[in-house]
């Protein structure tokens, strides 16, 4: 593992340019990190609706809203029922069929579905993975799950800091809550692939060396995040 040092947690947060940006770099990373996924995307429930919240670079486009115009399909069932689904070859699956003849067209043959829990149960949320060939994702599952069990904390982030947001219509409102250190943690984690000990013990880090308190540190990064600016990592 590579030295954790307070220039390291600097840059990571000068790359931040926004929660979206954020997220579709995660499912960037999921198709890196997962063998046999070609594409993955974030599907979460907002104001009683699916929708996607960000995808991975070669994402079909349409592959997700099909289903949501349906109300039917993996990240659907997914989403809704909180039951991991998987279908090894859309060739075979007679489950969706309407959304199984689309996929099959843009060449998708396997989807793995997996159910995200935000905190509070505020939203059902799901993290899609596909492959191109048949039985791609077969031998991949344990790793998606461990990935999306990395990613949850990421995602539920990202979906309070908008929630706080949307309601309050100022970002401060998120800032003032005392969940600021660790949602700076969750986008550390999200950024630099470390586990929560190693995202704090950077933070501390750079909150010695900069002489500010650690909760004003946080602010400073999740204020860049979410206004899409990432300041706090140019200033030293």
């Amino acid at each position: 593992m590579r030295p954790e040092t307070p220039e390291t947690l600097d840059k990571a947060m000068s790359r931040s340019t926004g929660l979206d940006t954020l997220l579709r770099d995660l499912t960037d990373r999921a198709v890196e990190a997962v063998p046999g996924v070609a594409a993955c995307s974030v599907t979460v429930r907002r104001a009683e609706r699916l929708l996607t919240l960000a995808g991975s670079r070669g994402l079909p486009s349409g592959l997700d809203q099909r289903q949501y115009e349906n109300g039917s399909g993996p990240c659907v069932e997914a989403a809704d029922t909180g039951v991991e689904q998987y279908a090894a070859d859309l060739v075979t699956e007679d489950r969706w069929p309407e959304y199984r003849s689309y996929a099959l067209s843009v060449g998708v043959r396997s989807v793995l579905a997996l159910p995200l829990r935000t905190t509070g149960g505020r939203s059902g949320a799901a993290l899609n993975f596909y492959g191109t060939g048949p039985g791609a994702l077969g031998g991949s599952r344990d790793a998606a799950r461990e990935f999306a069990s990395r990613a949850r904390d990421a995602i539920d982030i990202a979906l309070r800091i908008e929630h706080e947001r949307t309601s309050a219509g100022d970002v401060r409102t998120a800032l003032l809550s005392r969940s600021v250190i660790d949602q700076a943690i969750g986008i550390l984690m999200a950024q630099e692939r470390v586990d929560a000990h190693a995202a704090l013990a950077r933070l501390r880090r750079v909150s010695q060396k900069r002489n500010v308190k650690l909760r004003d540190l946080c602010t400073e990064l999740v204020a860049g995040v979410a206004r899409g600016g990432g300041s706090a990592g140019r200033r030293q």
